[in-house]
């Protein structure tokens, strides 16, 4: 049989067919091969730029913030040991930040600004969305102390009830733990609301139990150890004064550090806060801020201080 030799088998159609397209067939394996070297390029780029990034968030100082118990000028000298420590034993800067009044320090806490924050109970309770409670301090030797009210033993007042229509001092604002809302919890457990007395504010604990005691009030607000105070007894005779009711023991003045610090972080600086107290170098910078120690504390420590909390503002006075 002849065959023509303008005709062809089907296999010979194919491989013109794939001679003919040879050349896209090359071109788009070369694409293919640019496309992954690219894609491997991109994606080493990016991981080297997140290693960068965590390796930068690691050297990035810490900051301390304090809440102003004290002026800025004082507590920069009571803390700055601590600072110091820190810095060295965790490797990298530790900064501390003062405040010059209490607004501008909550502005920071809200604005996150503090990787590690020491203040009240009350202001921890209000942050926990933000903060992590990781220590508290020890003061006078005590982990807790119970919220109070004094009067003056010739008062004849011998019961809550009896403040009904006096004037009771209070040694700090509205957020003083201690010094207000647990006294002011006393108070609601006896039957008296805010407007069954007469409100008076103190600067400080020792100020409301001079006031006290020189008959400006019928009764002050404070810690249960307020009338064994050095500040307080050098001042007037305590013998004159009496503790009237007290909460149960509330855990001392938290240290908190951000939620979003990794947990490894947060667990050192709790070991070397609560380590200070076995050291000599350690019990001098527990002195320096004025403190007896530190010991663990985690947020359930602090369900007694919500209980309270509530209790005197409504849970609108509370953001957990």
């Amino acid at each position: 049989m002849k065959t023509d030799r303008n005709s062809c088998t089907s296999g010979q159609v194919r491989g013109h067919a794939f001679e003919r397209n040879l050349p896209m067939i090359v071109k788009s394996i070369v694409d293919w091969n640019d496309k992954r070297r690219l894609m491997i390029a991109l994606l080493w780029l990016t991981m080297t730029a997140v290693m960068a990034s965590s390796a930068q968030a690691a050297q990035d100082p810490l900051v301390m913030g304090i809440f102003p118990r004290n002026k800025a000028t004082e507590t920069t000298t009571m803390y700055t040991p601590l600072a110091n420590y820190l810095s060295e034993r965790l490797g990298r800067k530790v900064i501390l930040v003062t405040s010059k009044d209490f607004d501008s320090f909550w502005k920071g806490v809200m604005e996150r600004k503090y990787d590690i924050v020491h203040y009240n109970q009350y202001h921890y309770i209000q942050s926990t969305q933000s903060y992590k409670v990781i220590a508290h301090n020890q003061e006078f030797g005590k982990d807790a102390v119970a919220g109070a009210l004094f009067v003056r033993k010739d008062s004849g007042i011998n019961e809550l009830a009896q403040l009904r229509g006096r004037t009771i001092i209070f040694g700090g604002g509205k957020d003083a733990m201690l010094s207000y809302i647990a006294p002011r919890f006393l108070l609601m457990q006896a039957g008296l609301k805010e407007g069954d007395f007469k409100t008076e504010f103190a600067v400080n604990p020792p100020n409301a139990a001079l006031a006290l005691y020189n008959k400006q009030a019928d009764a002050a607000g404070g810690g249960d150890i307020l009338i064994d105070l050095p500040v307080v007894k050098n001042a007037v005779n305590t013998q004159e004064l009496k503790l009237l009711a007290a909460t149960e023991p509330l855990l001392f003045l938290p240290w908190a550090v951000k939620r979003t610090m990794p947990a490894k972080l947060g667990e050192s600086i709790q070991s070397l806060l609560v380590e200070l107290g076995r050291s000599d170098a350690g019990k001098e910078i527990l002195k320096s801020a004025m403190t007896t120690g530190m010991g663990k504390a985690e947020d359930k420590d602090y369900d007694r201080h919500r209980k309270m909390t509530i209790a005197v503002f409504g849970k609108q006075g509370i953001t957990k």
